[in-house]
């Protein structure tokens, strides 16, 4: 995390939910086609559990995709491939760094086994919960944490923050040339997927949140030279984003420690 003050920390009470690494390209019909044999010998021994779903096409055209899934021994990461898009994500995000690193080389027997001609949106994807229980803050209001611009009414402090059902603040921006923003700011409930004897199951957390929710993006012809080094630049972005957001108070509660 890059702060405000221009220092480099890790939190050691993160309190991101997931990170996304999200790649689309023009439809490949060979992964659709047959089981991708070739691509998960290259991967096996850092994802040796594989898992193929047939799902949903999103749109209106609806029809079917078939999601080609790799997982770590552990399962704290999961690589998703499709005829549209590769992916990578985890739950047990520790730095940009490991994050990239696990990304680095089943993205470049990707593009060395399909040959993309190129790329036509990068993606990145921060979602945090922000738990006032786990962190201690019980007592502190949202706005003790949160700068004004993310809070809307719930800045007021003569507002009592249970009688609010629903306060966000939603925004789309660009934050340069060839990068943009999707943010989702506010108190919610958190959904978590949790892998059981019986199957995936949804449990639900009692308490409300803050969730901070960054999408990041570059679109259009991206070619495949260019994407460690747009990754970089959205990265940064979200660091950024993330750090002008919080107050000192949510900082020194998150545990921050320079590198």
């Amino acid at each position: 995390m890059n702060s405000a003050d221009g220092k480099r920390y890790i939190y050691e009470k993160s309190q991101l939910i997931e990170v996304i690494c999200q790649l689309r390209y023009p439809p490949i019909l060979t992964i659709e086609a047959k089981e991708p044999a070739d691509f998960q010998d290259t991967v096996r021994a850092v994802f040796p559990r594989y898992v193929c779903q047939t799902e949903k096409s999103p749109g209106p055209q609806g029809g079917s995709v078939r999601n080609h899934t790799f997982l770590t021994e552990d399962g704290t990461y999961k690589l998703s491939m499709t005829k549209n898009f590769i992916a990578l994500s985890t739950m047990r995000y520790t730095s940009w760094e490991d994050f990239a690193g696990m990304l680095d080389e089943p993205l470049a027997q990707f593009i060395r086994l399909y040959r993309p001609s190129y790329f036509e949106r990068v993606g990145l994807r921060y979602l945090n919960g922000i738990s006032r229980a786990k962190l201690d803050l019980g007592e502190r209001r949202w706005n003790d944490l949160f700068q004004p611009q993310y809070l809307g009414p719930l800045d007021d402090d003569g507002l009592r923050e249970e009688d609010v059902s629903r306060c966000s603040t939603e925004v789309e921006m660009k934050l340069d040339a060839r990068s943009s923003l999707k943010l989702h700011a506010g108190p919610g409930i958190v959904n978590r997927a949790v892998r059981t004897a019986n199957g995936v199951q949804t449990l639900r957390d009692p308490e409300t949140r803050f969730i901070f929710d960054q999408d990041l993006f570059s679109a259009g012809n991206i070619k495949l030279p260019a994407v460690m080094e747009t990754l970089e630049t959205l990265h940064s972005h979200a660091d950024r984003v993330f750090s002008e957001a919080i107050t000192e108070v949510l900082h020194e509660a998150l545990g921050p420690v320079e590198i």
